[in-house]
């Protein structure tokens, strides 16, 4: 009996045993280990690879040096810089003086009478200079030097030949060999500009003004000598002019004592006359000047130097000219016979012109500028059109690094300079 109690004791732990085994093993297989299908399909969570882009600063607007000097002139100084006027005599005389110190003038032309000789020149140059040291601005010093029978250099110096003899010698090297050489000429006696060349296609056998002055009868002659004297004159950092716009060559009557009427319509024009100032304006001219000429196909109430539909619909619109536009000599008969020079000079440059010449008599001169500045002060000029006028002056300006403060003109090299005359004229044999 009790062996039989002790069996079934024994019996009865071994099964308790095994029924633990057995639920220890179950929870074993409840528990996720390294080999479970659940772990290795889970995604692992990870660090964002995505990064945002530094913050991008707000680009500046690039600084305008032309503007900013705009924007720190007075109302006169900027109506002063659209002016270049005459001078009377061969010295700085108080007139000259105070155009510079009062009306902040832009600029002064030369003329024959104002020049006896090299010295003469350079002194009267220096002082003009020295006079607008105060001034912000420095001056234009220009001249009208063509050659022929427009010469304003002094004997000293090599004569140089007519436009049209270059023309007619048809080599474009001499051509420009001239200009250059004619800019050293004027560079050494202290000019900055010249009112050359004439791209103005003689045309017409009666006409008392153009003549030999121009390079030739034809387009093609006068375009590629007028841009070589161009390039000549730029080469020697003298800023060129071309004339007169739209074209004087097919004229009878000169316009320095009264307005010639040209009959062409503008279809005519655009296959000869305006072909060389389209070059010119191709080249970047540096400034056009517009004649005193009336036509009435374009304008039939006001000459061409007045005329809007002139200046701005044809020059600046149709052709793309965007730089420095100026009339011929204000005190010419082709305007102050027929305009008030003062309301005429208004016109102008409400038409579009940028500087207004006034070559002769400071009483004109004076009414010029008054009459720019009521215009202004009543709103028919206004802030903006005088800034872009006065941008494009500054600009040209800068281009050619005037500057009051490179100190006056000492020495003159007449004899280099005539020797390089005298190599421009050896082309020509």
């Amino acid at each position: 009996m009790a062996r039989k109690t002790i069996t079934l004791l024994v019996l009865l732990a071994v099964c308790f045993i095994i029924a633990g085994c057995g639920t220890g093993s179950n929870n074993n297989t409840d528990k996720p280990n390294d080999s479970s299908p659940s772990e290795t399909t889970r995604p692992t969570a990870t660090a964002s690879t995505h990064t945002e882009p530094p913050p991008t600063e707000t680009a500046k607007p690039a600084v305008d040096p032309i503007q900013e000097q705009i924007d720190g002139m007075t109302l006169e100084e900027k109506i002063g810089q659209m002016v270049i006027i005459g001078l009377e005599g061969t010295r700085a005389d108080k007139d000259a003086i105070n155009m510079i110190n009062k009306n902040k003038i832009g600029g002064f032309i030369l003329y024959k009478d104002n020049m006896n000789n090299a010295d003469q020149i350079v002194s009267l140059l220096n002082a003009l200079k020295s006079k607008n040291e105060t001034n912000k601005v420095p001056l234009w010093l220009s001249v009208d030097q063509e050659g022929g029978k427009v010469n304003r250099l002094p004997k000293a110096f090599v004569a140089m030949p007519t436009a049209k003899s270059m023309g007619a010698a048809d080599n474009e090297n001499y051509t420009q060999a001239v200009g250059q050489a004619t800019g050293l000429a004027l560079k050494s006696l202290g000019f900055n500009m010249d009112f050359a060349p004439v791209l103005d296609i003689n045309s017409n056998p009666d006409n008392p003004v153009i003549g030999n002055r121009s390079f030739g009868s034809d387009a093609d002659t006068v375009i590629r000598h007028g841009i070589e004297t161009m390039e000549g004159l730029r080469s020697s950092d003298i800023a060129a002019v071309v004339k007169h716009f739209p074209g004087h060559g097919d004229t009878s009557v000169d316009s320095h004592l009264e307005l010639p009427v040209i009959g062409k319509s503008l279809s005519e024009l655009k296959k000869f006359e305006l072909l060389p100032f389209k070059e010119a304006i191709a080249q970047d001219a540096d400034a056009v000047m517009v004649a005193h000429l009336l036509i009435p196909s374009l304008d039939d109430a006001n000459p061409a130097s007045l005329s809007k539909r002139i200046i701005t619909d044809l020059l600046r619109d149709e052709l793309g000219y965007d730089g420095v536009v100026m009339t011929d000599d204000m005190t010419m008969g082709g305007i102050v016979n027929h305009n008030d020079i003062g309301e005429a000079a208004v016109r102008s440059v409400l038409a579009g012109t940028d500087i207004v010449l006034v070559g002769h008599d400071n009483v004109k001169q004076i009414k010029v500028l008054n009459a720019l500045k009521a215009s202004a002060a009543e709103g028919d000029l206004t802030e903006e059109m005088i800034n872009a006028h006065v941008h494009r002056i500054l600009a040209l300006k800068a281009k050619y690094a005037l500057s009051e403060s490179d100190g006056p003109i000492n020495d003159i090299d007449i004899e280099g300079i005539n020797n390089a005359f005298k190599e421009a004229l050896n082309l020509n044999k």
